[in-house]
């Protein structure tokens, strides 16, 4: 069983681009996650957004990001409570999909989350990626409404607060 002290969380570089694309280019991200526009150092500068290189064992395999729901003025979670933030995240290498990394470590990101005062956290999956529907069930998310357009696609806006 992987505990989620067994991850760590490093910010993500310009050293990581490279990296960071070779994974948004894989099928199995491509699928969910935007990959005709790759990162560039603009972006991991941008203020809003934590973007973490996530390893298991000292291994890098994973991309996440967390950011503040109130930082763009048309954001589907801005009528969230301030300092609620959002998640989003993948696993860029494919050998490490489905043995339990995604749950334990999108779990050990949101207790730290709520350990630095977040009261709720939110993230929007694709209404059809039923594998990330069901890991966020798992890891307390429920549902806020349906399914909705926005300017970063359609999602389904999901939310877990605090116990």
């Amino acid at each position: 069983m992987k505990t989620y002290n067994q991850y760590s969380f490093r910010t993500a570089t310009r050293d990581d681009l490279d990296l960071l694309m070779a994974w948004q280019s894989a099928p199995h991200v491509g699928e969910w996650w935007d990959s005709d526009e790759p990162y560039d150092a603009e972006d991991l500068n941008d203020p809003r957004v934590a973007r973490w290189i996530v390893s298991f064992d000292n291994k890098p395999f994973a991309f996440m990001q967390d950011y503040t729901v109130h930082g763009w003025d048309d954001h589907h979670f801005a009528h969230l409570p301030k300092g609620s933030r959002g998640i989003d995240q993948y696993i860029g290498d494919p050998e490490m999909i489905g043995v339990g990394h995604g749950s334990a470590f999108i779990r050990a990101r949101m207790i730290a989350l709520f350990r630095q005062g977040a009261p709720v956290i939110a993230t929007d999956p694709h209404p059809e990626n039923a594998r990330a529907i069901a890991v966020y069930r798992k890891l307390g998310f429920e549902p806020s409404g349906l399914p909705q357009d926005t300017r970063w696609g359609v999602i389904l806006p999901m939310l877990a607060k605090t116990e």
